[in-house]
């Protein structure tokens, strides 16, 4: 069997990837998928690529996720199949399906590390502006040219580093919905986003046997984190949501802009 280079080490030409430290970054990056996809909207899975990263690529980190997201992704839905605002799905799902077009197109030309500055550089941004000036309870909802705006970053970066949450966050989160409507409307946004992504993934070769088995040993995490999810989302107050989102996009922004600066 040949040897093959992974983010720096050299491993036997296994059916699947058997580094550890892999899976010790792995496996929690996976459990905080799952918990922002059906509790927390989209603060902390963000950080699961740059998580990975420390033990693969950038591509190969968001290819083994790709089963996984999916898996998420029904499984988010079927728990909140009757929470959504279909009529700001029908806006945000074209937008973002234009970001996807962009990032297939520019995938090879980018950087990772690039986007991954400029999306932590937004999110801190975003949060910074929601603390310092906080909206009051009759402020207007944000213009519709600035969601299309986002709703195309999040697919652009959700295709790059599956880092789409905190773009179509800054624009939803002033709408001011209930945790449980908030958590179903980006479930149902990101099921669309991430099945969009798969044709583009497999003709730039990034769904190759290794990282599909490799998926495959973390899959049996998905329900486990989408559970813990979908009983915090249901039983936190609104307050406490969204303090745990900005936690989160505070984590995440900080850990995108260390990666793409160092």
């Amino acid at each position: 069997m040949r040897p093959r280079n992974l983010g720096g080490r050299v491993f036997l030409n296994l059916p699947f990837i058997t580094d550890p430290f892999f899976y010790a970054v792995a496996i929690p990056a996976v459990l905080l998928l799952g918990i922002s996809k059906s509790g927390f909207g989209t603060g902390f899975g963000s950080l699961a690529v740059p998580m990975m990263a420390l033990a693969a690529t950038v591509p190969e980190a968001a290819a083994i996720l790709m089963p996984v997201l999916f898996l998420m992704d029904l499984l988010g839905m079927a728990a909140f199949r009757k929470d959504f605002d279909m009529d700001l799905l029908r806006f945000l799902i074209p937008c973002g399906l234009v970001g996807i077009v962009i990032g297939a197109l520019l995938f090879k030309l980018l950087n990772a590390h690039t986007v991954a500055a400029i999306v932590g550089g937004f999110t801190l941004l975003f949060l910074a502006q929601r603390l310092l000036f906080p909206p009051r309870a009759d402020s207007a909802p944000p213009p519709k040219w600035l969601g299309a705006l986002l709703s195309a970053t999040s697919g652009f970066t959700s295709f790059i580093a599956h880092a789409g949450g905190p773009p179509i966050s800054a624009y939803v989160i002033p709408l001011r919905l209930s945790p449980v409507k908030f958590t179903a409307t980006m479930a149902f946004f990101f099921f669309v986003i991430n099945l969009a992504k798969w044709i583009p993934y497999g003709l730039l070769g990034l769904l190759d046997w290794r990282n599909m088995a490799t998926s495959l040993v973390l899959l049996p995490l998905a329900p486990l984190g989408v559970w813990a999810g979908v009983r915090l989302a249901r039983r936190i107050s609104q307050v406490w949501f969204y303090r745990i989102l900005y936690l989160g996009m505070f984590l995440t922004g900080t850990k995108l802009m260390w990666d793409g600066l160092h």
